[in-house]
């Protein structure tokens, strides 16, 4: 499998894929890691605990039967756990704490070991939210946010693990964006069965942050369903408990894919109502009512504008032709997963593979964003 056949990055990290194992604590070490993730583009061990109030808490957590680490050096545990991990995917570290210095302390060892540090405001376990950490961060997004400013000044890679529908999402996750936070780790979590694939889809069109979802992700048409709402990866909990070769299986089937016709988190059409601002790659020429009017105004683009800033992305690029395609240019053409004779015969006569030129759209689509008038991380 070749480590650039994705290309996902933020800042310097490059992952080999975009499928992630997710912190599980008491479960997710480095022996976990290395024999349910070694094909994973990315690891994230933890959660651990760093100050005398959440190893407490943990200890408590442990006594009426659930699973936490432990442990009275836990910098010296993390940067052995970092090192244990097979070469391969990433590392990140999940990490709780009541108060800032630790993590700032955590945030310089992980640094320096090449890792990425991902903040816990997630875990919702009654005797880690009663001290103010995990889930209950969420209610203090002035705290959340200055620790986050305050983590970044290492100049480590930060991640922030969130519950969603506690709080506002788009609020959370615009103030976590303002604040300087690197990815986004959204476990996408609703009443009843399943992950919250609208919500997915709206954080998406809220955020430029590097975006991971998790919950209920047992097969590939799970994992899906999460791209094609924005995902750029997703994370593997409990599923690897019950299959443990879960990991290697969405691996193999997520490189087909993006071998077979590129763009794998492509997003639905925005014509469906499903599919997320980066879905105008593949909207028509906005000449008719239609869905696309009420999405472009999002961005500040006129009908006009936004035909003009598709034109000036495709001049000189293989998306300037198709005279014979219903708008007169592959600009307008959509997904490659719709059939449409007329788009296919233009890119066999260019010699265009279906992976290229979805590869294009997706060049597009930044293009689109990047030059909107209402940048999509803008407050609402």
């Amino acid at each position: 499998m070749s480590d650039d056949l994705f290309n996902i990055k933020v800042g310097d990290v490059s992952f080999r894929n975009p499928i992630a194992l997710a912190p599980m604590g008491g479960v997710t070490d480095s022996s976990f890691a290395n024999e349910k993730a070694k094909d994973a583009g990315l690891v994230i061990l933890g959660g651990y605990n760093l100050d005398e109030a959440t190893q407490k808490a943990a200890s408590e957590i442990v006594a009426r039967g659930r699973e936490e680490f432990e442990s009275d050096e836990p910098l010296k545990l993390i940067e052995s756990e970092i090192k244990a991990v097979n070469d391969g995917p990433v590392v990140a570290v999940n990490v709780r704490s009541t108060t800032v210095e630790p993590l700032i302390e955590a945030a310089k060892v992980v640094r320096e070991a090449g890792a990425i540090l991902e903040i816990d405001a997630h875990c919702r376990q009654k005797e880690m939210t009663d001290i103010g950490t995990g889930q209950a961060l969420l209610t203090d997004l002035t705290k959340l946010c200055d620790w986050i400013k305050q983590i970044k000044e290492t100049g480590v890679t930060l991640s922030v693990k969130v519950r969603a529908n506690v709080v506002d999402d788009i609020e959370m996750v615009q103030q976590i964006e303002s604040a300087g936070a690197d990815i986004l780790h959204l476990d996408a979590m609703k009443e009843g069965a399943g992950a919250d694939l609208k919500l997915i889809k709206d954080v998406r069109d809220s955020t430029r942050m590097f975006l991971i979802c998790n919950n209920s992700v047992t097969d590939f048409e799970t994992a899906k369903d999460m791209f094609s709402r924005g995902a750029e990866m997703v994370s593997v909990a409990r599923g690897v408990l019950e299959n443990e070769g879960l990991i290697t299986s969405l691996v193999n089937m997520i490189s087909t894919q993006q071998r077979d016709v590129g763009w794998y988190n492509a997003p639905k059409h925005v014509c469906r109502g499903e599919g997320d601002l980066r879905g105008l790659a593949f909207c028509c020429l906005p000449v008719k009512p239609c869905p696309v009017h009420n999405v472009i105004d999002k961005l500040g683009y006129s009908a006009q504008e936004f035909a003009d800033i598709k034109m000036e992305f495709v001049k000189g690029t293989m998306l300037e032709y198709g005279d014979s395609t219903c708008f007169g240019s592959l600009a307008w053409c959509c997904k490659i997963s719709k059939p449409c004779y007329l788009r296919d015969g233009v890119l066999e006569t260019l010699g265009v593979s279906d992976a290229e030129y979805m590869n294009l759209k997706k060049e597009l689509a930044d293009y689109i964003l990047d030059h909107a008038k209402k940048p999509v991380n803008a407050k609402k």
